[in-house]
Order: C-alpha cells, then structure tokens, then sequence
C-alpha cells in the first residue's frame, strides 16, 4: 500500500497543480494615471471583479509585482496572457498599447508557461521544459538576455539560462530558479543595492573630469556564489531586495535595507545574501512556506504557519526591524500570499484577507467598506471561496478563486469589459481605438528638496520617501505633473515679498509668506489656498482657511 501510494503521489501533485479556476480583479484600471496622481473613484474597481476575456477560462497563476502596473495570468494549458501599463512593452505583444483586458501574448504560443514574474517594466516568464523568456525594459540587463543593446523589447526574447524552474521579479532585476546543482539561483539587471547578491554594486565613474557615479548593468545571468552548495526552493524579490529559502527551511535577505527590510536589526545594506538569525533551529520554514516581499517589507510563514513580516508594515508607527508575527493571522492555514505597495493578500483557509495602505479599492472591501486596513481583514465577498493564487502591484490586485467553493458566488459578481470609461484606453477587442500609452507622457519636475535615505536610492512607491501619499516617481516612466497631495506646482519660487499694489493672488497659489503686502492690494479666491504663513497680512482680508493655528498655517477664522 505505501509503494502504490508512493507512486499516486507524483500524479495527484501534477494534478492539484493543473488545477484551475477563474480571476477576480480589484484595483484601478487607469494604467496611465494609477500610482502616479492623486487617486480618485475613476476607473478603480473596488470589489472584486471578473474579467470578459477570462470567463470560464481556468487560469492557474497570477503574478504582479511590488512596483508593477500590469499583471500576468497563465491557464492550465500553459497560455499567458498580460494586460496592463505597456508603456516599454511589458506586456509582450510586440507594441506599446495598453490592455485593459487580459490579451494572450502570441510570442509564446508554442511555449507551455509554468512560472512568470514581473518589474517595475518588464515581464519573465518560465516554461515547463526549463526555458525562460523576457520582455519589456532592459535598461538595466533585468531580461538576462546578454545584452543591453536595446532598452526595450515589445516581444518575448530568450533569457540566457537553462533548465528554469521559477522567476521572481524586481523594479529593475530578476531572480531565476535553476535545477542545476550548484547553480540554484541566478539573477541580472539592476546591481546598485546589491540585491543581485554578487558581492558588489558594480558602481564606477562615468567622466573623468568629475563625478557621476553609474551602475554597470549586469544582462547575463548569473548564478550567486554564495549558494553553491545549497539549493534555494523559493524566492521572492521586493522593489530592491530580495528573500530566499534553502532546502533546510532557512531564510535568506540581501539588497537595500531601509526600513529594516532585510531583518537584520539594521538598515544596512547586503550585497551578499545573509541569514535572517530568527528563523533558525526549531523555526525553520517548512516545505509548504509562503514567501512574499513588497516595496519596503518581507514576509513569510514559519513553524506551525505562523505568518512572520518585517520592514515598514505601515504607513505611520515604528518600522519593524527583525521578523515579528502577526498575531492576527494567528491559527488561520495560509496557502498564498502576496504583496503590492504597502497592501498584503492572503489566501487562508477558504477566506481572501487583505490589509494595509491603499487608494484604489486593492484591497477589495467594496462600496461600503473601508479604503484601508491596518489590521488584516477579510474581504466578505470572498468569504468561503478557496483562493488558489494572489497577485497584488502598485494599485492592483488579483486572486484566482477555486469554482467549485466559489459556486452561484461568482454570477454575482460584476464583469468588467474593459471599458471603464477611462479615457483613451479600450479593451483589446477594438485594436484601432485603443492609445498608446507613450503618446502623450505627461512630466512632472522633479523635487529637489526630497529628503534621502542611506544612499540615492532609485525612486519608489511613496513606502520610499519621507512623505506618506501615494505617488510614485519612476526614474524611467513619464510622470505627472502634480504633487502627491494634488496641489499644482507654481510657474515660478517668488515668495510674494513686496508685491506691488493691484496685484492679486492666482487661483492655486500653493505656497506665499505674503509678507509686506499694501494694504490696498486685493486677494481674490484666497479659499484655494494651501498654506502660507500670512504674516503681514491686513485685517481686510476676506477668507481665510481653518487650520490648527501653528506658524506656517493662518489660524481658524472666527464665527
């Protein structure tokens, strides 16, 4: 009986892993606009959703990433489909025109799809026969093709590795699983943080007659050395760090440490992989373990499913500087998670929990719930459906739900078809109306007075920055042109000293001291203005703004 069992084994695995079930998707789909402007209520699905082009489709797996705006879905018959951004072609159709609808990617019809992985810009996906193919930006080497001839690349080309098993993605950098002995984890692209693991951030002088520090891109994989006598089974990648697993159930963190991403006690960063202290002897992970890294934390399960996260878990309180567990997800059996920005989902016995920061409706509470959660919290809508696989980006995310537990649940649920009412932006099905993502970038200027953290580190989600919005600044997409808080920025820096007499303020003036202003010039429309210190002000003037009455802010008008 244990021999024939034995020999079950191998086949109920393979079939529990071609089992399948349908996507449901929660989040914003103006690809344009998400992470980058102030959020608003236009075009965000904030209950969970299925999608016209994969009703009745039995997808497997679902993957996005900390800092992606686009997603990836592979079926049971090994067909991958993208939709999303495509401002570099990251979505593989051989073109830069956004999907607002999950579109097969014709470039690997002749491939079966296993595993996929995506950046900030570009997508690695994972045959079942060990190869492994790339797309989108390459600035920075990250699809492993061996060259950095050509920054982007609109179709699937050939990374430089062999017998492939999993792929995990960050902003600009890629980890690959490999079965060769030795030679267990790879990676490329992006070297500045040592999240590569090589021991280096290949940095240099770029000019001999200053300086201007670059980073040497590494585009042909490379097997980290110091693993070669252990084998890693799993792997995550966060915006610029990266969490491994050996097959001992140790834990494994090298790249940017702020917030205390790595675990360490420390916000150094590693440039060769280094064990995280806590999860050792009795606390070693199992075989079943979920691993997950998000912009700016790491997470992952340990003995007895205990779910463990560190780094910054919120967007206010301390950072969590050594893996602490999450008493509330105490008891519950997760089988998959996943991390965006600052928001987490979970798959936990027949329940979707998701929790943190969000803007767009990610976390999938609906109309009547909450925008966002400190504390994880079961999306109702979901509650006794099996989640098979998680997916959350930046503004996004996507569960695959099991049918059966899912039952006469998934026909009350909304079909989005792809028009959202999201201007310049169609569903695939209408190939001439759709706009081209990098037609009309619309910039915004840099600010020079962003505090730094450690060292340049290259812009992230807000999770990066000394401010807590929601905008992000990507070093290479086009940007907006408003702050986070939505404010416009002056035309020019004058601070309003000694402003001649019949001059008035314009209608969204963000800032002005306003100091030694005549008595005689007017203030129009002063009720849209942000701050400003008002000092020497006359009493004459009409409107002011309530506000707490501290220098800087003018004081709470009288009744």
């Amino acid at each position: 009986m244990a021999a024939a069992d034995a020999e079950k084994n191998p086949k109920e695995e393979e079939e529990e892993e071609r089992v399948g079930g349908e996507v449901l998707y929660f989040g914003s789909t103006a690809w344009d606009t998400m992470g980058r402007r102030p959020s608003n209520s236009f075009g965000n699905l904030i209950s969970p959703t299925r999608l016209r082009t994969l009703v009745g489709v039995d997808i497997r797996f679902v993957a996005s990433g900390s800092v992606s705006c686009h997603c990836v879905a592979v079926d049971t018959h090994g067909r991958c489909y993208t939709w999303g951004r495509n401002e570099k072609g990251q979505l593989g159709h051989g073109d830069t025109l956004q999907r607002n609808l999950p579109t097969v990617v014709s470039g690997l019809s002749k491939y079966k799809i296993a595993k996929a992985g995506s950046g900030r810009s570009h997508t690695v996906v994972v045959t079942d026969d060990g190869k492994s193919f790339a797309f989108g930006w390459n600035k920075h080497g990250q699809l492993g093709s061996g060259s950095v001839k050509n920054e982007a690349h609109l179709s699937p080309v050939s990374c430089l590795i062999s017998q492939a098993t999993d792929v995990a993605c960050g902003g600009e950098f890629t980890m690959w699983l490999s079965s060769i002995e030795g030679s267990s984890i790879l990676s490329a692209g992006l070297p500045q943080y040592g999240q590569l693991g090589h021991g280096t951030n290949r940095e240099y002088n770029s000019k001999n007659s200053s300086v201007k520090l670059v980073y040497e891109p590494l585009p042909r994989p490379q097997a980290i050395a110091a693993f070669s006598e252990k084998t890693i089974v799993k792997v995550a990648c966060g915006t610029n760090h990266t969490v491994a697993v050996d097959s001992s159930g140790f834990v494994y963190t090298w790249g940017y440490g702020g917030y205390g991403r790595l675990g360490h006690r420390e916000q150094k960063d590693e440039w060769v992989p280094r064990l995280v202290d806590v999860f050792q002897r009795k606390n070693v992970l199992p075989p079943d373990a979920v691993v997950s890294a998000g912009s700016a934390n790491s997470a992952c399960t340990a003995g007895g499913g205990q779910l463990y996260m560190w780094g910054k878990i919120k967007n206010t309180g301390d950072d969590w500087m050594y893996p602490k567990p999450l008493m509330d997800l105490s008891g519950w059996n997760i089988h998959c998670m996943h991390s965006g920005h600052l928001h987490h989902v979970v798959g936990a016995d027949d329940s979707c929990i998701s929790w943190g920061a969000a803007q767009y409706g990610e976390l999938g509470y609906g109309p009547h719930g909450q925008k966002s959660s400190s504390n994880p919290k079961k999306i109702e809508s979901l509650d006794g459906i099996r989640i098979i696989s998680v997916a959350c980006g930046t503004g996004l995310s996507a569960v695959v739900v099991d049918r059966k537990s899912a039952g006469e649940c998934l026909d009350q649920l909304d079909i989005y078809d792809g028009d959202s009412s999201v201007e310049g932006v169609l569903d695939d099905t209408n190939v001439n109306g759709m706009a081209k993502s990098s037609a009309s970038p619309v910039k915004t200027p840099k600010n020079t007075n962003t505090k730094k953290r450690n060292k340049k580190e290259v812009p992230l989600p807000s999770s990066e920055s000394e401010s807590e919005d929601y905008g992000i600044k990507e070093e290479e997409d086009s940007e907006d042109d408003t702050y986070g808080n939505g404010c416009v920025k002056k035309a020019n820096n004058k601070r309003g000293r000694g402003r001649p007499k019949g001059s008035s303020k314009t209608l969204t003036e963000v800032s002005g001291r306003g100091r030694g202003r005549p008595k005689g010039s007017s203030t129009s429309a002063v009720t849209t203005k942000v701050s400003g210190r008002s000092r020497g002000r006359p009493k004459s003037t009409e409107t002011k703004l309530s506000g707490k009455g501290s220098r800087g802010r003018p004081k709470k008008s009288k009744s």
